[in-house]
């Protein structure tokens, strides 16, 4: 993701260059209305990447406990979830998008030791109703977990589930849990970068097109 921000900018800055150049070998009306539009197409492509790639600076394995998809709070402590599907891929570990269906292994962290010392139940059910008893598909008990972790094992279908993490004398938590489920949201922040590349790649194609040096080379053929 790093070096898809990295690629834009320079992108960007070759456009520019080209723009200001352009406009001012014009020193035309058009050339200026030409240079105004196209910087507000760099604009829009700025403002594209700011919305779908807010996190770019923690690429790489860089994010924060925080700001980590896999991490709720629960009464102002974290809990971090895993999930493992060894019959698909062994060594493989999820969080809410797990790419098969089957026996599936789940693993609640309980970070801070705050709520190691309560009893942690975690339910599982169909959909998105966390209140959807009927729907349940996991269920293990309030517990006292002093090691720090919450595991179970269930079977999943293709579909959505939600897993709820609920401390006695707390506030639950939840995740929306993904089986064989495409996430479009995902989708759109890998394809925004690539997109964006396209669109500064074609701008800077049609500003080479327009120059003097193109045109005269178009005219005498290359040497």
């Amino acid at each position: 993701m790093m070096t898809t921000v990295v690629v834009v900018v320079v992108a960007l800055s070759v456009v520019i260059g080209l723009r200001l150049r352009y406009g001012a070998s014009r020193g035309s009306m058009v050339g200026l209305k030409r240079t105004v539009l196209c910087h507000r197409v760099i604009g829009v492509c700025a403002l594209l990447l700011t919305a779908f790639l807010p996190g770019f600076a923690y690429a790489h394995g860089k994010v924060t406990i925080e700001e980590d998809s896999c991490v709720r709070r629960v009464g102002g402590n974290l809990i971090h979830l895993n999930a493992y599907q060894p019959h698909n891929e062994a060594k493989a570990q999820y969080c809410t998008e797990i790419p098969g269906e089957g026996e599936t292994f789940l693993v609640v962290d309980l970070v801070d030791a705050g709520l190691r010392n309560t009893a942690v139940g975690v339910r599982v059910v169909r959909g998105l109703n966390e209140a959807a008893e009927d729907q349940t598909v996991a269920y293990w008990p309030p517990a006292i977990h002093p090691d720090g972790v919450v595991r179970g094992e269930t079977t999943l279908a293709k579909g959505l589930y939600t897993l709820i993490v609920s401390p006695e004398g707390l506030s639950s938590s939840s995740y929306v849990l993904r089986v064989q489920q495409a996430d479009y949201t995902q989708l759109a922040r890998k394809s925004i970068g690539p997109l964006a590349i396209l669109l500064l790649l074609a701008l800077i194609g049609y500003e080479f097109s327009k120059s003097n040096r193109f045109r005269n080379w178009r005219v005498s053929g290359p040497a």
